[in-house]
């Protein structure tokens, strides 16, 4: 069956159509059936394309807003790492300023380092954080407070440590002049060091024990001076240790001087460093004419030797380490 259209100028579109049957041209007639299929085809076949329109544009492309909208994330991403990277800085600086303070300004001004549990304290509780639940990106967020909240914490930990430190500061002049520094005989008047800190065999008993001071050789009656600023503790007799004066030099330091021949200060006075305080003599439980000389830290003899430094180059002090790591008897 052949089908042609035709359509005047200005005028409705008309169907014809063979008629095999009467071999005849028939116009077609459409009814309003027709028209209804064929509307409803023609809103399918616009819906379907609709849809699959807007599931490409859903997915493969992006409005002008979501441009935007994306453009301000990657933007606060950059920010974020920039944030981040400026925090992990700020911790290392802290870090290297604890490490400062504990190992060298602390150490320097006699103080007591921070303990790791005080400087890593935590910083409020876990409902500290409460609100910042429920977003999208809760946990870089949290995550991030959290961060800041521990270097805050840190921060009043070291600008704490650092008043400490500075009121330290305004005292050195004077923590420097009580704190041990010299040797309490000259160079020109002992004849050596008889007996150096640590296990030794005692000359009486002939066992082996602790030494807790260093012995100068001189002869009876040589002058004995204060290694530091302080105030006079004791000053008389002491069993064992004869003739026997100590030293209070505050900051938890005290020096001993045993065995002395005479006493030239008492109880109470105040001592300046390099002050004479007595003779060296042999009193008490003693070989030969020495001084005893004993230095203690929050009340522990320690080695005196490192307390000379205003009296013995590198060099010496270096020898006198090694000849105190040498078996000996002492002097008492």
């Amino acid at each position: 069956m052949l089908c042609t259209e035709y359509k005047a100028f200005g005028m409705p579109k008309i169907k014809y159509q063979f008629n095999p049957k009467s071999l005849t041209i028939e116009r077609v007639k459409v009814t309003l059936r027709d028209k209804l299929k064929r509307l409803m085809w023609v809103v399918s076949s616009g819906t379907v394309f609709a849809a699959v329109l807007l599931v490409v544009a859903y997915n493969f492309l992006d409005s002008p807003k979501e441009k935007m909208l994306k453009r301000e994330l990657e933007q606060y991403k950059f920010q974020y790492n920039l944030m981040n990277n400026r925090i992990s800085r700020i911790q290392k600086v802290l870090t290297d300023l604890q490490q400062r303070d504990d190992n060298v300004y602390r150490v320097i001004f006699e103080a007591e380092p921070i303990s790791p549990e005080v400087r890593k304290a935590g910083y409020g509780g876990s409902e500290r954080y409460n609100n910042l639940e429920g977003f999208n990106n809760s946990d870089i967020i949290i995550n991030t407070a959290k961060k800041l909240d521990e270097i805050s914490s840190q921060l009043v930990v070291q600008s704490k440590s650092f008043d400490e430190v500075f009121h330290l500061v305004k005292n050195k002049e004077k923590m420097l002049a009580c704190i041990p520094a010299i040797q309490p005989l000259t160079h020109r008047t002992m004849h050596g060091i008889g007996s150096h800190f640590g296990y030794r065999i005692d000359p009486f008993y002939k066992v082996t024990k602790l030494h807790s001071g260093i012995d100068f050789s001189a002869s009876t009656g040589t002058r004995v001076y204060a290694t530091g600023n302080g105030v006079i503790s004791q000053a008389g007799w002491d069993g064992g240790y004869g003739n026997l004066i100590v030293i209070n030099h505050g900051y938890s330091y005290t020096t001993a001087y045993a065995h002395l021949s005479r006493i030239d200060v008492k109880n109470g006075q105040l001592i300046k460093r390099g002050q004479e305080i007595g003779l060296v003599g042999s009193t008490g439980k003693s070989t030969a004419s020495h001084l005893h000389y004993e230095v203690r830290k929050d009340g522990r003899a320690i080695n005196p030797i490192n307390y000379f430094f205003n009296d013995i180059t590198p060099a010496e002090y270096d020898l006198m380490i090694r000849l105190s790591q040498l078996p000996s008897q002492t002097m008492d």
